[in-house]
């Protein structure tokens, strides 16, 4: 086995996910990997969108369109170039998160996919389905799931 060439990790802005942004970047930076950061979103509409923007008043923007994904996806990839990784490419998509990150891992052409293990111990995880779990199935390449919880 070759050491990997594109590692990419998929983030929501949470802690966990920032955890394995973290992990895979250290990873990416020992093999001299891309990292590529996958950030999935659904911006709001129709109601929702109107009560954020009344709530939110002129940080409305943070909720319409990508916005959110791209200030995440530039936290993701502050932390990535602190854990020593060079190159760093992020992504940002409109799609369901497990659909995106294996979607994009096919795109960029990453030979491992680093996922959080939240979700993976919760009954609803079980029930439900949990993103681990299902990138772990859907995705036909090496997968790391990494403890952030």
């Amino acid at each position: 086995m070759t050491a990997y060439q594109t590692v990419m990790v998929g983030t929501d802005g949470s802690a966990s996910s920032f955890a394995a942004v973290e992990g895979a970047a250290r990873l990416a930076a020992v093999c001299g990997a891309e990292l590529v950061i996958a950030c999935a979103y659904a911006p709001l509409s129709g109601p929702e969108l109107t009560a954020a923007r009344e709530q939110l008043g002129a940080e409305a923007y943070q909720v319409v369109g990508s916005a959110p994904a791209e200030e995440t996806l530039r936290i993701a990839a502050d932390r990535a170039r602190a854990q020593g990784v060079v190159d760093v490419r992020t992504v940002a998509v409109q799609d369901e998160p497990v659909d995106a990150l294996v979607r994009i891992a096919g795109e960029c052409s990453a030979d491992l996919l680093v996922v959080g293990n939240r979700g993976l111990r919760s009954i609803a995880g079980r029930i439900l389905g949990s993103v681990p779990a299902d990138v772990a199935r859907r995705a036909g390449l090496d997968v790391l799931i990494v403890h952030t919880t």
